[in-house]
């Protein structure tokens, strides 16, 4: 399970231990001087400088973008026994960052990172598992694993869980429940959870309510969910819906 990281860079000095502050004051700072820190550090093998250095270069914050030098980075952390740098890794070879898109080894480094007890780990191979990508198909370990990660307060599975609920994939079909982790996973943030949960307000006729939660989807959604939502707002006969649906441009 190896992949083709960058090549390897020359060594250097080993970094100071950085305090908690220190981490907080570096990460919220002006991202050219973090990066270049966090540079150093990784370079001297501080495990969870790799990890944050991998996601400025994949991000390109205050560093150019290079997601091939990212998955490197990512890479020496996981072999340093970092979960989420194994979330990461798998990351990089589901969506092609730096490396040719390789759904099997995806999964196994989802795998790696969900046998650590990683939250993200959990749900992309959870969602790996529900699609049938890189992995066959098992909608029912799919199902124990986002409730692990939702136990965890994983709001991206607590909607997942919710969605397995409404539809009856690998539980029995019970909307009640589907509500109660919408408005869950709504609480803890998750844009879909907050359009989920909108839709069951709606439905059980608490309008204004759900005007709230739409709002808030929009707001943290991307664009392609944000066009999502406008059409299908604008096919609902609710004028204050349409209203919505007008003002975002659908």
């Amino acid at each position: 399970m190896t992949p083709a990281p960058a090549d390897s860079p020359p060594e250097a000095e080993a970094p100071p231990i950085w305090s908690a502050e220190e981490w907080r004051a570096l990460l919220t700072g002006p991202p050219e001087g973090a990066a270049q820190a966090l540079e150093q550090a990784a370079r001297g093998g501080m495990a969870l400088a790799q990890l944050y250095y991998g996601q400025f270069l994949l991000d390109g914050r205050g560093v150019a973008a290079d997601p091939r030098a990212a998955l490197h980075w990512f890479h020496q952390a996981a072999q340093a026994g970092l979960p989420m740098a194994m979330n990461m890794v798998g990351r990089c070879f589901d969506q092609g960052f730096g490396v040719a898109e390789d759904p099997v080894q995806a999964v196994a480094w989802f795998r790696a990172a969900a046998e650590q007890g990683l939250d993200w780990g959990l749900y992309n191979l959870a969602t790996m598992l529900s699609l049938g990508r890189g992995v066959a198909e098992d909608k029912a370990q799919a199902f124990e694993l986002f409730r692990q990660a939702s136990a965890q307060g994983h709001a991206k599975s607590t909607n997942m869980v919710g969605i397995f609920h409404e539809d009856g994939w690998a539980t029995p079909q019970n909307t009640m429940l589907a509500a109660y982790h919408f408005a869950r996973a709504a609480e803890g943030g998750d844009f879909r959870g907050a359009f989920n949960h909108a839709r069951m307000l709606i439905e059980a006729g608490q309008l204004d309510e759900a005007l709230t939660w739409l709002e808030t989807a929009y707001a943290g959604g991307h664009a392609r969910f944000r066009d999502q939502m406008a059409d299908w707002l604008a096919a609902r006969g609710e004028e204050p819906l349409r209203a919505l649906a007008r003002q975002w441009g659908a």
